[in-house]
């Protein structure tokens, strides 16, 4: 963006001014005085100091932090774009926030990346330096209204995914932020009227209407980040979470490193959605199941239900309504599938915070099971002349492994029967035909055998929980995440198996489970 003049200081855009004046009316946030640099609460501190060390207003720097990461550092683990910390600095090939960091606060990139005071000194240094980059001088650096441009930068995206990103930091300051933090810190920006000055960004033509969905905004992917058109009718609809703010993953969608993209974002605060691509393209989102289905990002972290708002399940339900008319998509768990139930997916959102019983109730569907077709709540016994979808997942799990159960049609024929049977006598278990807690575990945890512990991810995870579901009788959450209670679940199956007790899946524990013991 050019540097200011005189007169784009006096011409004040209009767009997020109506939008304050609505947002004052709406919310009512008071003016409650943000706290001060003396104050013993770490985060309010850090914000304090770091806006005086660098000129940056606090409640600016503050809201930039809160459209980023809702002031959550994630312990330093990173964005998917690879962003770290409260103020998201980035290090990849667009976006080197990161390390500019670090060159102007001598901070190291590690410290950055975990500490918190250190990313959100970081945050500010970025901020000025931009400031500086555009020719705010003093004056105009303690007018919150000058630094629109300077936010839009910090995106590092440009056009409309830039002005998206500062309208957003703007909105917050129109309608204030409370947000508790760790340790049950609470930081305040208090509500203003705003009238920034967009510099170079004309409020007029920023934004295309979508083409396919009315209601949603335009703003188009990079075009080596999807394919034009499809090789599959669309039948399903993939629910995602972007692991990063919404204006930074529709950002990331434009930049061709990335190599991914989604047809539409969902923004946690209200709903809003941009779409990225059209629906008659295939968008970069769940691997072999991208030909035939429309992605949804839902802006947020797995680990943190906060970001899924009430008005982000409705506005994402609406669309997935009209996409299942469109498109004749059977409202059920198995075309409303999540990331992590795509075939092949190794990721794991859009997690366990994820709602589904209130999200299918939303689009009027059935709430079901798992959209892979592979994951119950329990696995209940399987014989000639049983029907239904474990029947299914039995033959789909043989013919997976090269044990001819004819088609995966649900219907336990002899063709089904016999290729239990030959399962059975290559695991040494009791040739009967029958599918069993037994057998279930060892066709359910069938594959590669990684050494899992706390903290891993990906389809071999799920593997894993679905065969303790079947070894315990109880539901371990299929979700592809080994946390706690799965780790739990561990302990308790090499308890009575009498295998070592770690909570860590090796050699022996994926032994005891793919034998069926």
């Amino acid at each position: 963006m050019p540097l200011r003049t005189a007169a784009r200081t006096r011409a004040r855009a209009c767009a997020v001014a109506a939008l304050t004046a609505t947002a004052l009316l709406a919310t009512g946030h008071p003016a409650t005085a943000a706290p001060r640099a003396d104050t013993t609460d770490p985060m309010n501190r850090a914000f304090a100091e770091a806006a005086h060390a660098y000129g940056v207003p606090r409640d600016l720097l503050a809201a930039v932090g809160y459209g980023e990461s809702r002031l959550d550092g994630h312990a330093g683990t990173p964005s998917q774009a690879n962003g770290y910390g409260v103020m998201h600095l980035a290090s990849n090939p667009s976006n080197r926030s990161l390390e500019k960091a670090s060159e102007l606060t001598g901070e190291s990139a590690a410290r950055l990346r975990r500490d918190t005071t250190a990313n959100i000194l970081g945050g500010a240094a970025v901020l000025r330096d931009h400031a500086d980059a555009l020719g705010l001088d003093a004056a105009e650096r303690r007018d919150v209204n000058s630094w629109y441009p300077a936010v839009a930068r910090y995106s590092a995206a440009e056009g409309p995914a830039a002005a998206l990103y500062a309208d957003s930091v703007f909105t917050f300051l129109a309608e204030g932020v409370a947000a508790t933090v760790s340790g049950g810190e609470q930081v305040l920006v208090p509500s203003r009227p705003v009238s920034p000055d967009k510099g170079a960004v004309s409020a007029s033509d920023v934004y295309a209407q979508s083409a396919d969905y009315p209601s949603a905004r335009w703003v188009p992917a990079y075009s080596g980040n999807f394919v034009v058109g499809r090789k599959a009718a669309i039948d399903k609809v993939v629910i995602h979470t972007t692991q990063g703010s919404y204006a930074g993953s529709i950002s990331w969608y434009q930049n061709p490193a990335s190599q991914v993209s989604a047809h539409y974002t969902i923004r946690s605060s209200d709903g809003e959605v941009t779409q990225s691509v059209l629906e008659k393209d295939t968008a970069w989102h769940a691997g072999s199941t991208n030909s035939s289905s429309v992605g949804i990002e839902h802006e947020g972290y797995v680990d943190n239900p906060a970001w899924y708002t009430e008005a982000m399940y409705r506005s994402s339900a609406a669309l997935t309504k009209h996409l299942a008319t469109r498109y004749n998509i059977p409202k059920n768990r198995s075309h409303i599938i999540g990331h992590s139930e795509a075939p092949g997916a190794d990721h794991t959102d859009p997690g366990p915070n994820w709602d589904w019983n209130h999200y299918m109730e939303l689009i009027d569907g059935d709430p079901g099971s798992g959209g892979d077709g592979l994951t119950f709540p329990t696995y209940t016994t399987q014989q000639s002349g049983s029907t239904g979808p474990q029947v299914k997942a039995v033959q789909t799990l043989l013919n997976a492994q090269g044990y001819e159960a004819g088609a995966a049609d649900g219907s336990f024929g002899p063709m089904t029967k016999s290729a239990v049977q030959v399962f059975q006598k290559a695991r040494t278990l009791e040739a009967d035909g029958t599918v069993g807690p037994k057998t279930w575990m060892a066709l359910l945890s069938a594959g590669t055998t990684p050494a899992l512990a706390k903290g891993a991810s990906g389809e071999a995870v799920k593997r894993l929980q679905r065969a303790l579901t079947a070894a315990l009788g109880t539901t371990v959450n299929a979700d592809g995440s080994f946390g706690p209670a799965t780790e739990t679940a561990v302990r308790s199956y090499q308890t009575g198996r009498k295998l070592s007790v770690d909570g860590k899946v090796g050699p022996a524990t994926w032994g005891a489970l793919q034998s069926g013991k």
